[in-house]
């Protein structure tokens, strides 16, 4: 595979979008072929620690499976991309949430903090979707240990390979109605986008905001995404 694109992005824009929204496109950042490898890989259960049924555990329809150690080289190096770019706006909104947590200018020393805390296990996953699939909102959290920002993309060809499944945010906020997002991305395209909470500027300064996401129900055909998340887990 050939290096993802996600280092040349700009990453003031999708911080700016980040802090206005909770999420930020990132554009087409895998190839056609990247998408279809990484797709390959979900029928060798030896890349894989572990399968999840959705029904099973009633967080929808569906399945996914976690990467195992090492993971694949593109999946690294976006996972590696993003803390890299995003570790400082991190300990912004930690701040702003008056939360106290910060987060190293490395990605190995930000590892070592999750396995001191017992989180050793990869999270990265692969996610496959058949129609009448959906996914219900949720969140992302593997221990005390959480990166505020996590990686989605598309890896099949909407209204092509599928249809439906769009990506949804849903944004509570307290004593206030919930706010929702419906992004369709195309093969190949990310988004960056809120792990558990964000700061919402208010007039009294920040508040926190609760933010979970899910998918939508898949219509037609097959549909796959990756799912590139910082922290490990327990």
């Amino acid at each position: 595979m050939s290096p993802p694109l996600i280092p040349e992005l700009p990453w003031t824009e999708i911080e700016n979008s980040l802090w206005a929204d909770g999420f930020g496109r990132v554009g087409a950042i895998l190839t056609a072929s990247q998408c279809e490898e990484l797709r390959a890989t979900y029928a060798d259960a030896d890349r894989f620690r572990s399968r999840i049924d959705m029904a099973r555990y009633r967080f929808g329809r569906g399945e996914y499976q976690y990467f195992a150690n090492p993971l694949p080289h593109v999946v690294e190096q976006l996972r590696e991309s993003l803390y890299r770019h995003l570790h400082r706006t991190a300990t912004e909104w930690m701040k702003a949430l008056r939360d106290g947590s910060s987060y190293p200018a490395s990605f190995g020393a930000f590892l070592k903090l999750c396995r001191e805390r017992g989180q050793t296990r990869p999270t990265p996953l692969l996610l496959r979707y058949h129609a009448g699939d959906y996914n219900c909102l949720h969140q992302d959290v593997y221990g005390a240990v959480v990166f505020p920002f996590q990686l989605v993309v598309c890896l099949s060809k909407p209204e092509e390979e599928f249809s439906g499944g769009e990506l949804l945010l849903v944004e509570q906020r307290p004593r206030a109605q919930s706010i929702g997002h419906a992004i369709r991305l195309q093969q190949g395209e990310g988004v960056v986008i809120t792990t558990r909470s964000r700061p919402v500027k208010g007039s009294r300064g920040y508040y926190r905001a609760a933010v979970r996401h899910g998918v939508s129900r898949v219509e037609s055909g097959e549909r796959f995404a990756l799912g590139v998340i910082v922290h490990d887990g327990k």
